[in-house]
């Protein structure tokens, strides 16, 4: 059946897949018929993942992403890619007269640096097919708004969708697409990682037109339609998916 929203059979690369989005978004790919290279820096986590997943074929990385020395090893264990999914990320809620260059560097290392460098070994060493898609987990928080301690998270994510229109144009001789998806919040075990308090939780929802908070399930959804064939049109965009916060 003709079907161009489809990445059955396509070979997908996804970091941060131990948890979260990256761990979501294995998963659903797997379900659609992708062969998945998953990689985390958390063993239990990215076995946790991998224990999940549907199909064969798959293979997963232990890697660590706050040193870019680890790229090479994750690059030359990877087979030709129809896609890559740079999942990989954290935040650091400081106060901006309080941030320190440690925590600054950290924050972008991760968030940003390594997956600018990752995309460029993959390009530099052809794993990327001709027609390839290469999709960035952004945010609405430096894109679009910020929040109150913040400015660390906003500025690393901010990077990226403007490496992601760079890169774009860069690499569209090639014929490789490069879009960022940009959720709101993402409900990935905040009460239990103590990320939001009950109460604060109450009243942020009502910042949300649909009252809730977005699944990682639904940004992976997002994530897929841009690694599809449907969307081999679109290069340097950014796919909103935020439950209309952004509207208010």
């Amino acid at each position: 059946m003709y079907n161009p929203f489809s990445i059955e059979g396509k070979t997908i690369f996804i970091t941060g897949a131990s948890s979260g989005i990256g761990r979501a978004t294995a998963i659903e790919c797997s379900r659609m018929g992708a062969v998945l290279f998953i990689t985390g820096r958390n063993p239990k986590g990215l076995q946790e993942t991998y224990d999940k997943l549907e199909g064969n074929g798959h293979v997963q990385i232990l890697a660590d992403l706050s040193d870019s020395l680890n790229i090479p090893d994750i690059v030359d264990q990877l087979s030709p890619l129809d896609g890559a999914v740079h999942c990989a990320g954290f935040t650091n809620m400081t106060p901006f007269q309080f941030i320190g260059e440690k925590d600054l560097n950290a924050i972008m290392q991760v968030n940003f640096t390594a997956p600018a460098l990752l995309s460029q070994a993959l390009v530099k060493t052809k794993k990327l097919k001709k027609g390839a898609s290469v999709v960035f987990i952004s945010s609405i928080s430096g894109v679009y708004c910020s929040s109150v301690a913040g400015s660390m998270y906003s500025a690393s994510k901010g990077a990226v969708n403007g490496l992601v229109k760079g890169m774009a144009l860069d690499l569209a001789p090639r014929k490789i697409r490069v879009n960022s998806v940009t959720p709101g919040m993402i409900d990935t075990h905040l009460f239990s990682e103590g990320a939001i308090t009950e109460e604060l939780f109450r009243e942020d929802i009502k910042r949300y037109p649909l009252s809730r908070y977005g699944q990682p399930e639904e940004v992976a959804h997002a994530v897929i339609y841009l690694l599809s064939d449907a969307t081999q049109w679109i290069t340097g965009s950014n796919l909103l998916i935020d439950g209309g916060y952004t509207l208010l």
